[in-house]
């Protein structure tokens, strides 16, 4: 019987053994690192080749409109003339036959004081005229009597010239004593306060039984006539007010405006408001006026010059070439430079009169960060 004997594994042949496995990894790992070259290499020609990615811009619509400014005023409707009546003497009122809101004729007493007083100084007056009278007739018969003795030679010259002036002063005097009565008649007739003219009263100033000093006002009366709108105007607007066209709604009723015109501007502004009260008269052309009080919006229109497109400051850049806008093609979307011919601009607004056309986009922000031919997507500048 054979027997095999088996001893201890040489180490060439376990070298040998592993060697093809190694080598299998070796070339493995090879294979995976080329294909993610060319996976990488692959991306990247995919980038390349790819289009840059649409930049979102802000853009307004060109729209063209006239140039004329226009600016509202708020103020209320007053009539042309108030009248603020007052006694022409002091005294105690005693009645006052009208309230606000009535309405008044010319002639008519609208307030009246107690004529105790007033009626004391007629009869005081009287009785100086009496006086005066009987001392010019003492000194006239004087004057006629030493005029005789004179020519008589029964009297000096220098007693006759005394008589004479005693005569001149007591004329005098009757001449003033009949100029007070006229003057306390004319108090007593001082004493019914009367309309100057057919209206209405707006306010009233004193009460029965109140003392009024003369002048004081007891009664206001607005006269029948034109009416006209009170406003407050800036500083910013007293040349243009002078120009403009101005129309005058009511804000009870939003029906058509009545043309007015400028009748007095104040000199001075207020103290307070720093505004210049100004007085525009409406032209209501035989139509209805409009009530005392009502508020009334006065529009003031400058005369236009032509039509422009306003568009933000911030939509014009200038170079050195002359201002331009970006303008999007409505169709590919892509950014044009064009030139543009601006009117005038302020620190917010650019007055475009020339190179646009209505309906056209305009990039608003950002226009020196862009470039001619760019791609974009547009947003509404809102």
């Amino acid at each position: 019987m054979n027997r095999t004997e088996t001893g201890p594994a040489r180490p060439d042949l376990a070298r040998s053994a592993r060697r093809p496995a190694v080598l299998f990894r070796s070339v493995s790992a090879a294979a995976l690192i080329v294909a993610a070259v060319g996976l990488a290499g692959c991306k990247e020609q995919t980038r390349a080749d790819a289009p840059p990615p649409e930049r979102p811009v802000k853009v307004a619509t060109v729209r063209y409109a006239s140039t004329a400014e226009t600016r509202d005023f708020v103020g209320v409707i007053r009539a042309r003339t108030e009248s603020a009546l007052g006694f022409r003497v002091a005294g105690k009122l005693v009645e006052r036959p009208v309230d606000v809101g009535d309405r008044v004729t010319a002639g008519q007493v609208v307030a009246r004081l107690d004529r105790t007083d007033l009626a004391l100084q007629v009869r005081s007056a009287e009785a100086e005229l009496d006086a005066a009278r009987s001392n010019y007739t003492q000194a006239k018969s004087d004057e006629a009597r030493y005029a005789s003795l004179r020519s008589r030679g029964f009297a000096p010259v220098a007693e006759y010239e005394r008589k004479k002036a005693a005569l001149d002063a007591a004329a005098s005097r009757v001449e003033q004593a009949r100029q007070s009565l006229d003057l306390a008649r004319n108090q007593l007739a001082y004493g019914d306060l009367v309309a100057d003219a057919d209206g209405v009263v707006v306010s009233v100033g004193a009460e029965p039984g109140q003392v009024v000093a003369t002048g004081q006002t007891v009664v206001t009366v607005a006269r029948d006539g034109p009416r006209e709108a009170e406003v407050a105007l800036p500083e910013s607007w007293l040349t243009e007010a002078r120009r403009a066209n101005a129309a005058v709604r009511l804000w009870a009723d939003r029906g058509d405006a009545w043309p007015a015109s400028l009748r007095e501007l104040a000199p001075q502004a207020d103290p307070v408001t720093r505004t210049y009260a100004a007085r525009f008269t409406i032209d209501a052309a035989g139509a209805e006026l409009p009530a005392l009080g009502m508020t009334a919006t006065v529009t003031l229109a400058l005369p236009g010059n032509g039509e422009v497109a306003r568009l933000p400051l911030a939509a014009v850049m200038n170079d050195g070439s002359g201002p331009s806008v970006f303008v999007v093609d409505p169709d590919t979307s892509i950014l044009h430079r064009r030139k543009v011919a601006l009117r005038s601009f302020t620190e917010e607004v650019a007055l475009v009169e020339a190179g646009l056309k209505p309906g056209e986009q305009v990039v608003t922000l950002g226009v020196h960060q862009l470039r001619d031919g760019v791609a974009v997507r547009t947003l509404k500048d809102g």
